[in-house]
């Protein structure tokens, strides 16, 4: 990611907003010490998009239909066993 200071930012907005259509981020910072960050649009969305809690992704989730088992076990009473 490269750095550029607020005015050289505010100086250079065109191409810099150029840049991060083409490429990665770029920092802005301020005094040496970073101060905010230029993104593109949909990088940003996908940080800042709501993403389902676990709660909401449980309630969402549905077992199977019951009917789907149907006559996946054998009803025989299977063998017989001698005890000791």
């Amino acid at each position: 990611m490269r750095a550029f200071s607020i005015a050289e930012a505010r100086n250079r907005l065109p191409s810099l907003v150029h840049e991060v259509e083409a490429g990665p981020a770029v920092e802005l910072t301020r005094h040496g010490h970073a101060a905010a960050v230029l993104l593109f649009h949909p990088q940003y969305h996908k940080l800042t998009e709501k993403r389902a809690g676990f709660w909401d992704a449980l309630r969402g989730f549905r077992w199977p239909d019951p009917d789907t088992f149907e006559g996946l076990r054998d009803k025989s009473p299977g063998r017989e066993q001698d005890l000791f």
